[in-house]
């Protein structure tokens, strides 16, 4: 698998490094941004969430339109480099905004990057493999953007152990920035066929197989019970886990799904897509489930969270892999939009409802709730979505 792994084509890397650079430097400031938030621009929970909102929302919406445009244009590269320098930019002008209304904009603008530059990468990817090493791409790129979510939380303890000024530490996110920027203005198209271009733009899924859009509908049903990973981190606290080692709790997440990520995803080239993702979600399910249970101890919580890493290992590069398999020629951006846009918008909705029944009824039953979300979305996937194809599935 090594040598899989290190043949992998230049492209490949190197936007595996950009991504880790990259998420150094956005969980190096995530993590301050409530933070900042409440001590400097005395804001509140309430501006919190209108920001985050509004950013997601948005990152979601720009996955599609950027993944429509580069199908029409046929070039990644442009819409890639434009996205990691809007984040780029945005990032340290956090540090000279004297409102919450300005950070709204500063991470609207952050949000519209990553919108525009996802499709385009993930399609990009796509086109720089053969179809029998989408998994282990898939997954390298995961592991590498995961490795910066390991490093960025650790410069920013070390930062605020020097006692840098929360200001100056936003500004240093202009030095990731450019050379993200950099090593994305390297990026080399590969060779395409030629393909007819279409003479309009198309937003609808015309032209997508059956079971493409089948499988959509059952992956927004398990988002549904996918909420906010930020609720796993405050049942964690209420189980007992002292408030200090919930950062390091997270971060061992991080650290499984980079290790683990890779090796994983290159199982699916050959053990079947539709069945690792399946073992998966009925993984998340248990864990779920598991969470939720009264008289759990801190010893079973930490047992659970390396299941939930290994969870996220075996699908963060599985199911883009996945969409790659059953986009048709010349619309791998377009798929990569849908399945971006449908799975980042049901995330709010998820969130709230999961919030709600943790606070109105009790964790048990908002747990439950998510576990159900996905044992009904592992029935749908296995009796529904490659039932017509189910005799030539090659990605099952």
């Amino acid at each position: 698998m090594f040598k899989t792994i290190l043949a992998l084509p230049r492209t490949v890397w190197l936007i595996g490094l950009i991504s880790l650079v990259n998420d150094s430097a956005s969980e190096m400031l995530y993590p301050l941004m409530p933070l900042y938030l409440a001590s400097v621009l005395m804001a509140g929970p309430k501006a919190l969430g209108v920001i985050e909102g509004i950013a997601e929302a948005t990152s979601s919406i720009f996955k599609l339109v950027s993944g429509v445009i580069v199908d029409r244009t046929k070039k990644s590269k442009p819409w890639i480099v434009l996205g990691y320098t809007l984040a780029g930019i945005g990032r340290p002008l956090i540090a000279i905004a004297n409102s919450w209304l300005w950070v709204l904009a500063i991470r609207f603008t952050d949000r519209m990057g990553k919108g525009l530059r996802s499709s385009p990468r993930d399609a990009l990817l796509a086109e720089s493999v053969n179809e029998n090493q989408r998994g282990v791409t898939y997954g390298l790129h995961r592991s590498m953007d995961n490795a910066g979510a390991v490093i960025g939380p650790l410069l920013a303890a070390m930062f605020l152990s020097l006692g840098v000024p929360l200001k100056e530490i936003f500004l240093w996110a202009i030095v990731p920035a450019v050379i993200t920027i950099g090593l994305a203005l390297c990026i080399q198209e590969p060779h395409r066929e030629s393909l007819p271009i279409a003479s309009k733009f198309s937003w609808s899924m015309e032209g997508m197989p059956s079971q493409f859009k089948r499988y959509l509908l059952v992956a927004g049903i398990f988002a549904l019970g996918n909420s906010s990973d930020m609720f796993l981190l405050l049942r964690a606290r209420e189980i007992g886990v002292p408030q200090a080692q919930i950062p390091l709790l997270w971060a061992g997440i991080s650290l499984i799904t980079t290790v683990f990520g890779t090796p994983l995803s290159a199982l699916s080239d050959t053990f079947g897509r539709k069945r690792f993702i399946l073992i998966a979600w009925i993984a998340f399910a248990f864990f779920y489930i598991a969470m939720g249970l009264p008289g759990i101890s801190i010893y079973e919580v930490c047992g659970l969270f390396v299941l939930y890493g290994l969870f996220k290992a075996a699908t963060e590069g599985v199911e883009k892999a996945l969409v790659a398999d059953m986009a048709p020629k010349g619309l791998a951006g377009t798929a990569f939009g849908w399945f971006n846009l449908i799975t980042g918008l049901v995330l709010f909705p998820a969130s709230f409802i999961f919030g709600w029944i943790y606070e109105s009824i009790a964790p048990m039953y908002a747990f439950l709730f998510s576990g159900s979300c996905a044992l009904l979305a592992c029935i749908l996937m296995a009796t529904w979505v490659f039932r017509v194809e189910a005799q030539q599935d090659p990605v099952g």
